[in-house]
């Protein structure tokens, strides 16, 4: 009887632990999360499909709401990438999932390829919500007066891609292989990185028409002075230098020697031992104009103009430099109007009031006023050259080359202008601080159209 009694306890706790087994099971269901219903991949042109971050919605491996689901970047990392400046932040979206709950995940990548991962993206598989929008990592820019005739400058340093790097994911650089150093290039697009501000030009080997593609360029081609605009340049490439067609330009601070280059003529009749007189170099300079423009980083000539009088070839000239400073210029938002006509506007990831306005709109600088920006290292700028700098800017609006996007999807941007105590702000500035401007943000219904150009001088 004992040992049926013990036989029976046995069986009773086997049902019981088997019921308890099934009720946990049970429970486990019931409050299982989503679950992927489908998974497809975007056939959208990929021009389409780049997206930037709200900073509403974190990053996961997973659809955020499906049982393993692991966080990859946090709500506030997207924020950041959301008010980054750089293309490297964007995103190409690349899939797009639903689950069984109805809500829409798109599988994206950033455009360095640092973060990958799924993000809520609404109820609605046509349209980018939630935690990403629809961003234009390029503007249109406006095209140089001069198309034809570019040489590359150096293109180790700056060479051609099928996209300005990270406008694009996987935008790669183009083989150069066939061209040479004196083949013409001719440009026939422009466009601006919407986050950074720089310029690129679509350029194409005249000598060989498969060699093609974006090419950083600075501030552009600007006027018949220009020689030099980042990866391109108007000039052949120099001949090597001898004793017969050259001068060693060696630059002096207080005695000591601060840097050296090198003026190439083209002149056929250059010899050593020869005065170079008004002989020029391949940008057409003169051995003047050369020095006073090859000054290095940091220092200008103390002459207004270099006297090159006594200069032969295969000899050097010495040229006296004092050290100077360039300043740049903060543009900062002072405030921010959400408004339009009126009525208050709900946008995703605002502008907001104290924000760096850096990459926010087509802002230009005369040169007059650029080159009031740079004097002798030390000296206070004074109220004569801010007054240049202040007038620079001019009194028109500003338009805004970022496009945001208001919570129900539709594009907006804004708009800026310059408020008037620039002096005031910057008062007991130097030569080398970095000055502030600022101005107010008003809410413009539309996307951006505008592109930036000439802003090597914003900080």
């Amino acid at each position: 009887m004992q040992k049926s009694l013990k036989n029976s306890l046995y069986l009773g706790l086997a049902v019981l632990s088997l019921g308890a087994a099934t009720v946990v099971s049970t429970s486990a269901d019931a409050a299982s999360k989503a679950k992927v219903s489908s998974d497809v991949t975007l056939k959208t042109d990929a021009s389409t499909r780049n997206v930037e971050a709200t900073g509403k919605n974190a990053l996961y491996s997973k659809p955020g709401t499906v049982k393993g689901a692991k966080r990859v970047a946090s709500k506030s990392t997207m924020k950041k990438l959301a008010n980054s400046s750089k293309s490297g932040d964007y995103f190409r979206a690349y899939r797009v999932a639903k689950t069984n709950k109805g809500l829409v995940y798109y599988k994206v990548v950033t455009m360095d390829g640092k973060y990958r991962g799924y993000i809520y993206g609404g109820k609605d598989m046509s349209v980018f919500a939630g935690g990403i929008a629809v961003a234009n990592t390029t503007t249109k820019a406006t095209m140089p007066s001069r198309t034809t005739g570019f040489h590359l400058t150096n293109a180790k340093k700056n060479g051609l891609w099928t996209a300005p790097k990270n406008t694009q994911y996987k935008a790669k650089s183009v083989s150069l292989y066939g061209a040479n150093s004196s083949d013409t290039f001719t440009v026939s697009d422009a466009q601006t990185k919407t986050r950074e501000g720089s310029l690129y030009y679509y350029v194409t080997d005249n000598q060989h028409k498969d060699i093609a593609g974006w090419i950083y360029v600075g501030k552009g081609y600007q006027d018949a002075s220009t020689k030099t605009l980042g990866g391109l340049t108007v000039n052949a490439a120099e001949p090597d230098a001898t004793n017969d067609n050259s001068v060693t330009v060696v630059y002096r601070a207080n005695g000591a020697q601060v840097g050296s280059a090198k003026f190439i003529t083209t002149d056929s009749t250059a010899k050593a031992g020869k005065p170079v007189g008004t002989m020029k170099n391949t940008a057409g300079d003169t051995l003047a104009a050369f020095a006073a423009n090859s000054a290095p980083a940091g220092y200008k000539t103390s002459a207004t103009t270099v006297d090159t009088t006594n200069a032969t070839f295969g000899n050097s000239l010495y040229v006296d430099v004092t050290a100077a400073a360039t300043s740049k210029v903060s543009l900062v938002a002072e405030s921010v109007t959400n408004t339009i006509s009126g009525a208050a506007v709900d946008v995703n990831s605002p502008l907001t009031k104290g924000a760096s306005l850096a990459n926010q709109a087509a802002f230009s600088l005369s040169d007059t006023a650029i080159n009031a920006l740079t004097g002798e290292k030390g000296q206070e700028i004074g109220d004569t050259n801010l007054g240049t700098i202040a007038t620079g800017f001019g009194n028109s609006v500003v338009k805004g080359t970022k496009t945001y996007y208001t919570t129900a999807g539709k594009p907006v941007h804004y708009e800026f202008t310059f408020t008037t105590h620039f002096l005031t702000d910057n008062r007991l500035a130097s030569y080398g601080d970095t000055l502030t401007a600022y101005f107010t943000a008003q809410l413009q219904d539309g996307a951006a159209t505008a592109s930036s150009s000439n802003n090597n001088w914003i900080a």
